[in-house]
């Protein structure tokens, strides 16, 4: 599932191609899971004609502020992504793929395609349907993303603050981190990355944390997700001591860069990687 860091690469290709642009032509799918049951000709009336302003995005939603509202906002869902023509577009790291430069245009499973002036394009695709495209007047204050919990890139709390948070969860602290309401962006492999830079256990219930771990949790999700948004969201371009490169597939006697064992359990509901030897 594409996560903060895919998704503000995503931001930032859409601010790149298409601010300052006037949207000239819309083509919208026929989807009314994708869409929400919102008409085709609906979306295309609320967007054609309009100069793209902004981009804004909170955890895993992002959205194009227009000069006119309502706004179209997004969410990825587990395999949605942004594209542009002859650009290599949104990399999923847990796929390990990326389109490249000519490939066709529109992408396949293309949900929303902009003509934009001078020539630029954006199209949103989706081939498994759990991605969102939704028409809000602000998307920031609106369901769901006025439900969500502070931004893990641009608003993570203060130290005191943030053991507050934590401390007041009965949960293991893996389904808490995976909890948007908690924290917006944070998915499977960065908690998991988290944690490991943490040297916390992900079944430990978070109200049993001490101040210390509290405060190298924050400080490794400061690192973990700061450092995949500077690379782009490449996950070859992530330190090679990252569990992130040895965490997949579940392979038996898998070990981290030190050689130490990697256990995989289901701890929030999601598979979890984790090294005992080091986590506490």
């Amino acid at each position: 599932m594409p996560e903060l860091p895919e998704v503000e690469a995503a931001r930032r290709l859409a601010r790149r191609v298409a601010v300052g642009r006037r949207i000239v032509g819309v083509w919208c799918a026929l989807d009314a899971i994708v869409c929400e049951r919102v008409a085709p000709d609906r979306i295309r009336r609320a967007l054609l004609g309009r100069r793209v302003t902004g981009v804004g995005r909170h955890g895993k939603h992002f959205w194009l502020e227009l000069d006119r509202r309502p706004w179209p906002s997004f969410h990825f869902g587990m395999a949605g992504g942004l594209h542009a023509p002859a650009d290599p577009g949104v990399r999923l790291v847990s796929h390990g793929a990326r389109g490249g430069p000519g490939a066709a245009w529109p992408p396949r499973f293309a949900k929303l395609v902009l003509d934009l002036s001078g020539g630029r394009a954006l199209a949103f695709a989706d081939g498994r349907r759990l991605g969102r495209i939704r028409l809000r007047e602000d998307p920031r204050t609106t369901a769901p993303i006025s439900a969500l919990g502070f931004d893990a890139l641009d608003a993570l709390p203060a130290p005191a603050r943030f053991h507050a948070l934590l401390t007041a969860r009965g949960a293991p602290i893996k389904a808490v981190l995976l909890d948007q309401g908690f924290a917006a962006g944070i998915g499977n492999w960065i908690a998991d990355e988290v944690l490991y830079q943490a040297r916390v256990a992900p079944k430990r219930r978070a109200s049993s944390l001490t101040r210390v771990e509290t405060r190298r949790i924050r400080a490794a999700i400061r690192l973990v997700v700061g450092t995949a948004v500077r690379v782009g969201s490449d996950g070859d371009r992530f330190p090679k001591g990252w569990l992130f490169h040895r965490r997949w597939g579940k392979k038996a006697g898998s070990s981290d860069a030190r050689g130490r064992a990697i256990r995989h359990d289901t701890v929030g509901g999601r598979t979890t990687a984790w090294v005992p030897a080091l986590q506490r």
